[in-house]
Order: C-alpha cells, then sequence, then structure tokens
C-alpha cells in the first residue's frame, strides 16, 4: 500500500520519519506493550478486538513514550537545566520517571485536586512537585514561574511535536502485531495520543479509520469537529479525569484533517467498559483507558452504518492508573465480614442451628448484606 504523502512535517510538524525516529530513540526504555484479544467481547461488539495493552507501559500509561522522546532529544545543556510540565497525572508520572533516567531534574506542577494515586508515581520517580490551583489560569502561572527562576524546558502534555512523536509509536507497533487493523479508537482529551496514532497508521495504510473516544460530560473535541475550530468548555463533568484538557495548536489540525469521527459515551458506559476490562480481559485500566471500549459498544458505534466495515478495531487502552484505595478498603471490609459471620457460623453449628455458608456468594452490600458476586471467566491472549 502507497504511504500518505499529503502528511508533512511542513503540514502538521510531525510525519512518519519523526515518529520512526522517535521509535529508535525510545527503544532503549519503553515496553513494547501486548495486544490482547477476547473472544467474549467480540462476541459482544461483533468485531474482532485488538487491545493495545498501554496500561502495561512504564509509569502505567502510554503518556511516558512521548515524554521519554522529548527528554532524549534535548540537547546537554538544555537537559543540564531540566524540564518542567503542569498535568494533572500520567504526563506528570512520565516525565519525572524519563527524566529520572537521565538523571536531570523534572519540576511538575500539579493541581491541588488530583489524585493521590498519580501524584504519588511522580514523588515515586523523583519528580519535584510544586501544586497550583486546579485551573488551567493557575497551572500555567505556576509553570512560568519555575521556568524563569530555573532555565528548565517547558515539556508540554500534549502540545508538543516531540511529545506527538512520540505517542505515535504506539500505531508502528498496533500496526505490526495486528497488520488486519482497519479502524482504531483513541482516547481524545488535548490530542496528543490522537495526533501521533493518526499520523503514524494513515501514513502506513491511507484507508484506515481512526476515531476519536470522548465522554459527554467533556465533549470538546466533537464539537470542535462540528464548529470546525476550536471550542473550549466552560467546564467539564467526567468520570474520566484524565480526558479534560482541551485540545492545542499543534493537536487540532490533525484531528480536523485526519480523524474520522468522534464518539462520545456516557459515564455510566465508561463505568461498564472498565468493569469488562476487569473482568474479562483481566486488566487494570483507569475509566479514560476504557473509554474506546466503551465506544465499540456504543450504540453510536453499533448502529452507525458508517462503520459497517470496521471489522477489525484496535482500542488502545491508554493507562491503567487509578486510586484503588476504595477497592483495597472494600476488600479489608470483606474480610472482616466474613471473619464475622464465619464465628458466628462456628456458634450456630455448635448450637445445632445453622450447618454452614458458602463464602462463594458473599460480597459486601452497602456493608452488611450478602449477593452473589456474579463474577464471570475472562480469558485474554497476548499476541
Amino acid at each position: 500500500m502507497e504511504p500518505n504523502s499529503e502528511i508533512t512535517k511542513e503540514k502538521y510538524g510531525v510525519d512518519i520519519s519523526s515518529i520512526r525516529e522517535a521509535q529508535v530513540r525510545i527503544d532503549p526504555y519503553i515496553h513494547k506493550t501486548p495486544v490482547f484479544t477476547s473472544g467474549s467481547l467480540n462476541d459482544m461488539s461483533r468485531r474482532k478486538l485488538f487491545f493495545k495493552c498501554e496500561c502495561f507501559q512504564k509509569g502505567g500509561a502510554f503518556k511516558f513514550r512521548g515524554a521519554c522522546n522529548a527528554i532524549f532529544s534535548l540537547n546537554k545543556d538544555q537537559a543540564d537545566k531540566g524540564v518542567v510540565t503542569h498535568s494533572s497525572g500520567n504526563h506528570a508520572a512520565a516525565l519525572a520517571l524519563a527524566a529520572d533516567l537521565r538523571d536531570i531534574p523534572a519540576y511538575v506542577v500539579i493541581p491541588n485536586n488530583a489524585p493521590n494515586c498519580k501524584i504519588q508515581n511522580v514523588i515515586r520517580y523523583s519528580g519535584q512537585i510544586t501544586y497550583s490551583q486546579p485551573t488551567l489560569q493557575s497551572r500555567e502561572t505556576t509553570t512560568t514561574k519555575i521556568m524563569q527562576e530555573t532555565g528548565a524546558v517547558l515539556i508540554h502534555p500534549y502540545n508538543d511535536v516531540r511529545i506527538i512523536s512520540g505517542q505515535g509509536t504506539i500505531a508502528l507497533e498496533l500496526l505490526e502485531q495486528a497488520p488486519e487493523i482497519d479502524t482504531i479508537i483513541v482516547p481524545i482529551s488535548g490530542g496528543g495520543l490522537i495526533s501521533g496514532v493518526a499520523l503514524a497508521a494513515k501514513s502506513i495504510n491511507p484507508s484506515i479509520r481512526i476515531l476519536a473516544a470522548e465522554p459527554r460530560g467533556a465533549n470538546d473535541a466533537a464539537l470542535s469537529k462540528a464548529a470546525g475550530e476550536i471550542v473550549k468548555l466552560p467546564e467539564t463533568n467526567t468520570i474520566a479525569d484524565g480526558l479534560r484538557a482541551s485540545l492545542g495548536s499543534r493537536t487540532w489540525p490533525v484531528v480536523r484533517d485526519l480523524v474520522d469521527a468522534v464518539i462520545t459515551v456516557e459515564d455510566q458506559e465508561i463505568v461498564e467498559a472498565t468493569k469488562l476490562c476487569y473482568e474479562v480481559l483481566k486488566v487494570v485500566v483507569e475509566p479514560s483507558g476504557a473509554i474506546g471500549l466503551a465506544a465499540v459498544l456504543s450504540d453510536s458505534f453499533q448502529n452507525n452504518p458508517a462503520w459497517k466495515d470496521s471489522n477489525h478495531v484496535g482500542i488502545v487502552l491508554s493507562g491503567g492508573n487509578l486510586d484503588l484505595g476504595v477497592l483495597w478498603d472494600s476488600i479489608c471490609g470483606l474480610a472482616q465480614a466474613i471473619s464475622i459471620r464465619s464465628t458466628f457460623t462456628n456458634c450456630q453449628q455448635r448450637d445445632g442451628g445453622l450447618v454452614g455458608i458458602s463464602l462463594d456468594s458473599f460480597h459486601l452490600v452497602d456493608g452488611t448484606g450478602t449477593q452473589d458476586s456474579g463474577l464471570r471467566r475472562g480469558e485474554n491472549k497476548s499476541e
């Protein structure tokens, strides 16, 4: 198949050559993540699905690819001064990890309402955290102050050609692992991930479809595509905390020209897709990472004749950095409840009463009840 000659660095700042250069640059540091398949999910979607598991990437998300490419693109004088970014989560951790690998400082501005698990990742990778108010203005002002004080190089979370090129390596791997793919569904927020994937995939196969998956409560990309210009929302409201950013000047032209459509889904659909990833694929993903599965199962995809020929669908599971504190608390509560119930059972047995209890069907309902958990046997296949 002839490569797409219309995708040029002059037009988009990134092309297939810069993405291939990024692949070589980051190869010593990243994981080549597996592709999983599931017969159960194929049956549900009535397609053959290929899950690119970036939740297994270093740092727990795809962001490490772009951050690694940006860090190792710096010359020595730039690197010695360190790097700075503002991010609510995965990019912050990814940049801190990549900077730690090159042994340079990483200054990270994080809003004071960021998920604790993502803050802990930055600390784990030796990032130097400065907290800001949870507004874009506060994040940018704080970042500018650090740049002035340290001389650190700004690495934007998505509006940076080095970041976009790094993220594009996902598509190079995916189409090598599953060349029969005719459609790729990608989460969209600021657009760095889908821009890299679209530029790489459409350079290799101009007929491939690139679909964005977006929460309805943060649907600026869908509105922007409809309006033909960037639309910014006054506020967002979604469980997918990693999908609340707005498109940038670097990513919008790619989304405008190369993304075939944006599929918006409700938060409940995202929750159900996340649950399926746990139960069927046996993969830990955050809601932002599961939205591609939510999109392919949605009525707007299933009932749209435009996608009737999308039979081999790649889905990017973009990250797995989920705060599991609530889950662990629930497990501890379950263990306590089982212990209490077992003690009660033993007492009843001694008194000639209750003869047994099936723990297989036990789980907490509001901390007090029992109910069949309905767990399903899952399957996955690494290719």
